[in-house]
Order: structure tokens, then sequence, then C-alpha cells
């Protein structure tokens, strides 16, 4: 016959007649409906508790999905903001330097013409 749980087949002959005997032949069906039965409920539960579980936390993975989106968001702006700042700063610095540069160039022009058209001394 084989082995089935490590159980060989005469070993499966002995349990079962051992059951008939105890039992007798019209108890058998009834325990076997019973067993079904309740493996059945077994089933039926263990679902029931799966998806209840299954259901709580698809709320809470929800909850915390939105939780985080709204942060990603939330750090997006504030990461624009100050993004923007530094442009903004880095624009003014840009211009002051170009403007004080120019100045100074106007400056160096200034002189250089002045000394082009006056080459004497002035330390009389």
């Amino acid at each position: 016959m084989g082995t089935f749980l490590f159980i060989s087949g005469q070993e499966i002959f002995i349990v079962m007649l051992i059951a008939l005997l105890l039992f007798g032949a019209d108890k058998i069906p009834e325990i076997a409906r019973g067993i079904g039965k309740g493996m059945r409920d077994f089933k039926k539960a263990t679902d029931d508790i799966k998806n209840e579980i299954e259901s709580s936390t698809k709320d809470i993975r929800k909850e915390v999905n939105d939780i985080q989106d709204s942060l990603r968001k939330d750090v997006n702006d504030i990461s624009d903001n100050i993004q923007k700042n530094i442009d903004d700063a880095t624009e003014t610095l840009k211009n002051d330097y170009d403007e004080a540069s120019d100045n100074f160039q106007k400056h160096v022009d200034d002189i250089n013409d002045n000394l082009s058209r006056d080459p004497s001394p002035e330390n009389g």
C-alpha cells in the first residue's frame, strides 16, 4: 500500500480496524461527517480572521500612505522654497558683484583717461 504520513499500510489497516471495532460500522460515517464539518468550520474561521486582518491593515496602510504623501508634499514645498530663496540670494549677489565690478572698471577707466590726458605729475 505504501506509506502515508510515515505510517505503513499495515498500521493504517490496524487503526481502521480498531476504529471499526470501537465505533461500529454505522457510527464511522457520522464521525467522518463531523470531522469534515469541523475542518470546514475551522477553514472558514481562519479565512474570516485572515480577511479581517487584511481589511484592518488595509485601512491602516491607506492612512500611512496618506500621511507619507502629505509629508512628501510638505517636504517638497519646503525644499522648493529653500531653493527659490537660494536662487534669489545668488542672483542678488551676482547682480551686486557685476555692479561693483562695472563701477570698479569705470573708475579704473576714468583714472586711465585722466592719466592719458594729463601726463604731467602733480607733485609740483
